[in-house]
């Protein structure tokens, strides 16, 4: 990677935090941080300690400090889960409802002052960059990997992947077509988005030097982030990395976003290889 794509990012982050004034003890003009008037808008009126961990990714010590912070200030109350006695829910007080009620207030006005020394033009210009950051952020944080043929969470997304596929075809899905762990004579893959399974695919060998790809999915909540291709990258370096040069794959013909995916990435339309009344369309492709 170019070392100035990194000082360019880098750059692009002190420019932000510092615009957008998060690295004052007075966010938003109140007294205190961006840390504990964030969580404050995030417990929203209740959530689950273990929630609020996972979803913004804080260490449990640092989480625990900012939440006695906020009951101190008499915002923020911590109480015994009623279904599990060892979890905890965060839930605020009245003081802690008006105190959102004014970092909401002052972080509309905020982005209102910010957008209104643009043009119209330059307004929706801002808007539909920063979506496009976001999106390409999203799928940075995604990881990807190596999973053991029967991985739990690998195996509820292959069972995702055969129930829309069921509600897809005209003919249905079959969920005994997935390839079961004893014969995955390849690579199982899993993406993760803050922990949570987004996605899976599989290669397979299919003779010395050839593979095939199988059951490449995304959750829908990651579609239009570039996770298809970024999964169906992975899996092509990977069988390469196990002596692979070419790769199949098949497909329905009622998937065009997929054909698609496999047309602009280089696959190449072939005579059918495979017996699976599923794949109407097959492809290959040298690595």
């Amino acid at each position: 990677m170019e070392t100035d794509l990194i000082e360019r990012v880098r750059d692009f982050n002190r420019f932000y935090t510092e615009r957008l004034g998060l690295l004052t003890d007075h966010y938003l003009g109140l007294d205190r941080p961006l840390g504990p008037s964030r969580l404050l808008w995030e417990i929203g009126d209740r959530a689950a300690v273990r929630e609020l961990r996972d979803r913004l990714g804080l260490d449990t010590g640092y989480l625990s400090r900012l939440l006695r912070s906020l009951e101190e200030q008499g915002l923020v109350r911590v109480v015994p889960h009623p279904a599990d006695g060892r979890a905890r829910i965060a839930e605020l007080t009245d003081a802690g409802r008006r105190e959102r009620g004014v970092l909401d207030d002052r972080s509309r006005a905020g982005a209102a002052a910010l957008l209104g020394e643009l043009s119209p033009g330059q307004q929706e210009e801002l808007v539909a960059a920063q979506q496009q950051i976001r999106r390409l952020l999203r799928l940075a944080t995604v990881t990807i990997t190596p999973v053991a043929a029967d991985d739990p969470q690998a195996w509820w997304c292959l069972r995702r992947y055969a129930a829309e596929l069921a509600e897809r075809f005209p003919e249905g899905y079959d969920e005994a077509t997935l390839t079961p762990p004893e014969d995955l004579d390849g690579s199982l893959l899993l993406a993760r988005e803050h922990g949570r399974p987004a996605g899976c695919g599989a290669w397979v060998r299919l003779a010395p030097g050839v593979g095939e790809i199988r059951h490449l999915w995304t959750d829908a909540t990651c579609r239009g982030l570039g996770l298809g291709r970024r999964l169906l990258e992975r899996l092509e370096a990977d069988a390469v990395a196990h002596g692979v040069g070419t790769v199949r794959l098949g497909t329905h013909r009622s998937l065009g976003e997929a054909i698609a995916l496999y047309r602009g990435s280089g696959y190449q339309e072939v005579a059918s290889y495979s017996p699976s009344p599923y794949n109407q369309l097959c492809f290959e492709k040298r690595l």
